[in-house]
């Protein structure tokens, strides 16, 4: 068998953990780990999945498309078939729309969680054969 990887943990430098955990408890759902604080805060999904933040001293958000801060990670999710919905709710949880659009705004759209950190919302596909 070949080896591989399953990802289980993703976590994101930030400022404040504890803003950027509620932030994505709102945008995703996942559950609040019991053993967050203000040094590393983390959720958890169903199968296990870890979202973590860890507070880093004098953090400065990526700046994008440039490269002076890097974007350090980038995130997707699906959220259905309406995504000026999904933007706007995320966009009332604290999330930007930075200036730098790559995709087809029907198709995917970038904004940027509170601490600065690009992510993308895409359409759920369809399956073939369905309406």
């Amino acid at each position: 068998m070949p080896p591989y990887l399953r990802p289980v943990a993703v976590t994101l430098d930030c400022a404040d953990p504890l803003a950027l955990a509620a932030f994505y408890r709102e945008a995703t759902g996942l559950a609040p780990h019991p053993g967050s604080g203000a040094g590393f805060a983390a959720l958890t999904g169903p199968d296990g999945f870890v979202l973590g933040f860890q507070a880093v001293e004098d953090y400065r958000p990526p700046r994008r498309p440039g490269q002076d801060v890097p974007q350090q990670v980038h995130l997707c999710y699906e959220v259905g078939e309406d995504l000026g919905a999904a933007e706007a709710r995320l966009l009332a949880l604290g999330a930007a729309v930075p200036g730098h659009q790559p995709h087809d705004p029907d198709h995917a759209r970038v904004l940027t969680d509170p601490a600065g950190h690009p992510f993308c919302i895409v359409r759920k596909k369809r399956k073939k054969g369905k309406d």
